[in-house]
């Protein structure tokens, strides 16, 4: 599965994890220099506190693109830092 956005390869893995239809991609298969963490935080109740990212492509800026769970609840385990991606983003195989 790849991430894309603006025609650039955000994160690229075979080992995805779907979590309700979400792609969450392994950490070390991301491309950090694409994404600077936000501000942003929301609560799921089963997964716990997810950390929002701001995709950054050649100056263009897609707010809070990207999130992930640091440190999930235990229900989530199995997605502690992956990253999943969404407003705009395509996710293809």
């Amino acid at each position: 599965m790849k991430a894309r956005w603006h025609e650039v390869i955000l994160a690229e893995s075979e080992g995805t994890v779907v979590v309700e239809g979400n792609h969450y991609f392994p950490p070390q298969s991301v491309v950090r220099e694409y994404i600077r963490e936000s501000a942003t935080r929301s609560l799921c109740p089963w997964k716990g506190q997810a950390h929002y990212y701001d995709i950054v492509v050649d100056g263009d800026v897609n707010k809070d693109a990207a999130w992930s769970y640091p440190d999930p609840k235990e229900a989530a385990r199995n997605i502690k830092d992956h990253v999943a991606f969404w407003k705009g983003v395509a996710i293809e195989e």
